[in-house]
């Protein structure tokens, strides 16, 4: 990232909002006649990416799931609707909440079934990192989430420096191990 690069102006958590629906079929379920995970997993990742484009105006990639609930069953023949936004903007990334309902088709009745929060960042076309706008959190619940994402982000950076060190150990340890003859 080119430390002259302009910043972009500030965006709202309004602006970056993004909502889809998917009807489940049979395609996209078990054999249990329940929703995949993974296919539910690639429905978070398509509508988080929708709002990290939306607050990026950039091309972006998905740098992690962070976490993910599933809460319950979706079942063959529902209405799955997610709606995500980006909850703060750091340098060049993004950290974006999605929450997801099933709709009963029959019933009318919609549950909330699963939330995530993934990590998106903004890249040019050689795929280096650019800056992304600022965040404005607006409302209490915003302003919340995007406290919450700081915190979030703190414990991912001290995880991955927890891994890193680890396997610098695993790899100093086998390095003195001396060689079993053949």
């Amino acid at each position: 990232m080119c430390p002259t690069e302009p910043t972009p102006a500030a965006r709202t958590v309004a602006s970056t909002q993004s909502e889809m629906t998917e009807l489940i079929l049979p395609n996209d379920t078990n054999t249990l006649g329940n929703l995949l995970g993974g296919r539910l997993m690639h429905f978070i990742d398509l509508n988080g990416a929708m709002a990290a484009y939306r607050h990026s105006r950039t091309f972006i990639v998905t740098a992690a799931m962070d976490h993910i609930d599933f809460i319950q069953p979706v079942h063959l023949g529902d209405l799955v609707t997610l709606r995500s936004s980006v909850n703060r903007a750091f340098t060049s990334s993004m950290e974006v909440g999605v929450k997801v309902w099933a709709e009963n088709t029959q019933t009318g009745v919609s549950l909330h079934v699963a939330s995530a929060y993934l990590v998106f960042v903004a890249i040019d076309r050689g795929g280096r990192p650019v800056r992304v706008p600022a965040l404005l959190p607006e409302t209490a619940d915003e302003q919340r989430r995007f406290a919450d994402a700081l915190l979030r982000r703190e414990h991912r950076e001290a995880e991955s420096a927890r891994r890193r060190k680890a396997s610098l150990e695993v790899a100093a340890q086998q390095a003195a191990a001396e060689p079993i003859p053949l």
